[in-house]
């Protein structure tokens, strides 16, 4: 079940541009019934590996920014262990609801995805640098909180801050969530929020459905699946947020 788990999540991802975490852990709590904060854990040992295959992936194509993703990655490193931390230290319900709002936030951007355009409002190499290593702090705070991958933060920050395009933007920001996510997944891990025994399930779907969901991609309307998709996370955020104050599970 981990392994269909995790071809569903690499497979959504894969169609649409998302990390699998955001229908993985829904998932997990829903199907396995794992608790939020192993959800989140478990989750961000797959962002690792889909991360670097991902990252290959666009390198090959040559759609990588190396001094970018080396600044992203560079404070993303200190703040992903943070946000393990601050996640663990949370209540269920708590975390429950601020994945719900992160849901929420996810499905407007992806509406949104087709009016982001290359804009370049940064100016100058110190504060481009700087740009990036404020994104990179908070997308590393918001992937160990979330046990999802940074590409919903940092794309849209490289495409209209400084005006990359948005496959290089992409490939930038696999690459600078594998060190993020590989600490993200240590901190779980030690804190115990990593189910070890669904890991090796779900590492090989999430890498098969990727590639698969890439590749039907080129086939099927995107305007049509980013819709259908954002619809999905709002109803699974609307289903995390209406969940009663009291409610643990």
């Amino acid at each position: 079940m981990s392994f269909v788990i995790g071809l569903l999540g690499g497979g959504f991802g894969g169609l649409v541009g998302l990390g699998g975490g955001t229908v993985m852990i829904p998932l997990m709590v829903g199907i396995l019934r794992l608790s939020q904060h192993k959800a989140h854990g478990t989750s961000l040992v797959a962002v690792f590996f889909t991360g670097l295959m991902g990252a290959l992936t666009y390198g090959l194509q040559g759609s990588l920014s190396l001094k970018a993703a080396l600044f992203l990655a560079a404070t993303a490193i200190l703040t992903a262990r943070l946000g393990a931390r601050y996640a663990h230290s949370l209540a269920e319900k708590d975390l429950k609801r601020a994945f719900g709002f992160f849901l929420l936030f996810v499905s407007l951007l992806l509406l949104l995805k087709p009016y982001l355009a290359p804009v370049g409002l940064v100016r100058g190499e110190v504060w481009e640098d700087l740009t990036l290593l404020l994104a990179g702090g908070l997308t590393g705070f918001l992937s160990g909180m979330m046990g999802v991958g940074g590409g919903t933060i940092m794309v849209p920050a490289m495409v209209l801050l400084l005006g990359m395009d948005q496959h290089t933007a992409q490939g930038t920001s696999l690459l600078a969530m594998v060190p993020a996510s590989l600490v993200g997944a240590y901190t779980h891990h030690r804190l115990g929020n990593v189910d070890t025994l669904l890991a090796p399930g779900l590492v090989p779907g999430v890498l098969l459905g990727t590639f698969l969901g890439g590749e039907a991609a080129h086939f099927l309307p995107e305007a049509t699946l980013r819709v259908v998709f954002a619809m999905v996370l709002l109803w699974t955020s609307w289903r995390y947020l209406r969940s009663p104050a009291g409610e643990s599970k």
